[in-house]
């Protein structure tokens, strides 16, 4: 007889609902501790999206506040129930929380009106201290105002000191604040064009509430970046800011190994630890490698693997990086999507007004939003240089889509996504001919000339092929038989070929010169038994194509 399964969380962020309807629940409970014991004043914890940032907030708001009936049997069979010390805090404290994901709108105009809605909202929740004896009849008509979202823009500017002040005179107990995605503003500011207002606001609604505020406890804050303190936290000395890169939390947010273990055996996922460990983990956090939350319990419920993580307007921001000037950047993108690393300077303070600017904190805002993970981090007197590489599958499909949309932009040339194709279902007499008419067209709006035109080159084979990121595995510098081949398309469906490709580049002008590097690339794929990796995932036709540059000139020779 079956065993009754625990439904999935999914979308699931209120901890209330999660523990009293009995979703599957991954035991961050801990969290609660490990924030107690570091008696923080401000803690800022970003973390990239969809990692329980907002179900982890929700659990602090249903431990810490103090409320009419107890919310103490949330936690009862959690691992936090075993500490009686930090159980004393359960329910002891006037508690202010809101999630700052609502207030994105497209204009300032439109995210100042759901501002005011979110802030009438936790005026609301507390509307029982105009009962409270406490208010005089201005701070009372103001606040009547706010919940009416009738104030004036200045008057929700200090409404969060104003709310904390007025609950711990009606508690006389000093107030824990909890802010999730508090820089979920800031990102749709920079991208929609009205950064300096919603920067203005946040330096005044957190900055002041945060900052030498007497009827503050302790404050909790997440988002996704660590905005720089002279935007929104001038004057705060006393923030603790945890990222990735430090080893506070860095269990906290996100599934570990055991724990997906357990989810795969125990949701009859019938799909190697190893496949989903290649595409949904590997973030780097603090000591911890984690995986993808939202990812995993997806694949749980669906059983399927494939790209369940996705959002376009970090989208953008990777575009930034592979429509670049620099064949320097180029190449770290190439590399990248090699599964290589590269080593860069970051900054953990994103400034998004440099981003057009400074690469190097591009560089950081794709390390904390998720779309790169880093091996290692080491203080230098210049600064901070972290080794970084695209975490898994999952997220080197957002690069080979962003590559493919940019190609499609970059260039006019209607039958590429054909072209493509036609070596997908093996045609390979008609794909080298369009191939040839691709390069053409291609090599005229790049300069190939430089240090190293052999990494432009593989980054333009790899970068085409990015076309056919949905239904092939796209692979590139791995080792294969006896050796490491350029690029190999392993389709999903392996009725179709599959394909290898090594590419040389030749300097010499003379008469032979590209046919004679093309048979010496077709012996080396023959020679390294570079087909044994297809082979043994079942996939029985093989393509063996050498490609041959010549600066704008191209031969393309198969294996017969």
């Amino acid at each position: 007889m079956s065993v009754q399964k625990k439904a999935l969380p999914i979308g699931i962020s209120d901890f209330s609902e999660l523990i009293t309807k009995d979703y599957y629940y991954v035991d961050k409970s801990l969290f609660i501790q490990e924030l107690v014991l570091n008696k923080e004043k401000v803690t800022l914890i970003p973390r990239p999206r969809r990692f329980g940032k907002t179900l982890n907030m929700s659990m602090l708001k249903y431990f810490f506040e103090k409320t009419e009936v107890s919310n103490c049997c949330l936690f009862d069979h959690l691992a936090i129930s075993e500490f009686s010390d930090i159980m004393t805090h359960q329910g002891q404290y006037p508690v202010i929380f809101m999630s700052l994901k609502g207030a994105v709108g497209v204009t300032w105009e439109s995210s100042l009106t759901r501002l005011k809605k979110i802030v009438s909202d936790e005026f609301r929740r507390h509307k029982y201290l105009l009962e409270a004896g406490i208010l005089d009849v201005a701070q009372m008509q103001e606040y009547r105002a706010i919940m009416d979202k009738t104030a004036h823009a200045d008057v929700y500017g200090h409404s969060l000191l104003d709310l904390s002040r007025y609950l711990q005179e009606a508690h006389q107990q000093p107030v824990k604040i909890f802010i999730d995605e508090y820089d979920a503003l800031v990102h749709a500011a920079y991208l929609n064009n009205f950064y300096q207002p919603a920067i203005d606001f946040l330096r005044a609604f957190l900055g002041d509430a945060l900052k030498e505020n007497l009827a503050l406890e302790s404050a909790v804050l997440t988002g996704i970046l660590r905005v720089a303190k002279e935007s929104i936290f001038s004057g705060l000395n006393n923030l603790s800011v945890e990222t990735v890169l430090g080893n506070f939390y860095a269990d906290k947010f996100g599934f570990l190994e055991h724990d997906v273990a357990h989810m795969l055996d125990n949701y009859d996922v019938m799909i190697d630890i190893e496949e989903v460990r290649l595409w949904y983990d590997s973030y780097q956090s603090g000591q911890y490698r984690v995986y993808n939350p939202w990812s995993v319990l997806n694949l749980l419920k669906n059983k399927t693997i494939k790209s369940y993580w996705v959002h376009t307007a970090q989208e953008d921001i990777i575009k930034q990086l592979i429509d670049p000037g620099s064949l320097e950047q180029q190449a770290d993108v190439n590399t990248l999507m090699d599964g290589g690393v590269i080593r860069k300077k970051i900054d953990e303070n994103i400034v998004f007004e440099q981003l057009k600017t400074d690469p190097d904190v591009l560089w950081g805002l794709l390390l904390f939003t998720g779309y790169l993970t880093f091996t290692s981090a080491v203080q230098e007197t210049s600064g901070f240089y972290v080794t970084l590489t695209i975490p898994n599958r999952e997220i080197l499909t957002v690069y080979f889509s962003s590559v493919y949309q940019w190609f499609k932009r970059k260039l006019d040339f209607s039958k590429y996504e054909y072209m493509l194709r036609r070596l997908a279902l093996g045609e390979v007499d008609r794909f080298i001919d369009l191939f040839k008419v691709f390069v053409l067209r291609t090599l005229s709006v790049f300069d190939v000339q430089g240090d190293e035109p052999e990494r432009f080159y593989h980054a333009l084979v790899l970068g085409m092929l990015a076309v056919l990121y949905e239904t092939h595995e796209i692979v590139s510098n791995r080792e294969s038989g006896l050796g490491r081949f350029d690029v190999m398309l392993v389709p999903k469906d392996h009725t179709l070929p599959g394909v290898i490709i090594e590419f040389k580049k030749v300097d010499s002008r003379a008469s032979g010169a590209l046919e004679l590097a093309a048979q010496k690339a077709l012996e080396q794929i023959t020679e390294k038994r570079y087909a044994i990796g297809l082979q043994g995932r079942g996939i029985t036709r093989v393509i063996e194509l050498a490609i041959v540059f010549r600066g704008k000139e191209v031969l393309i020779k198969e294996n017969l």
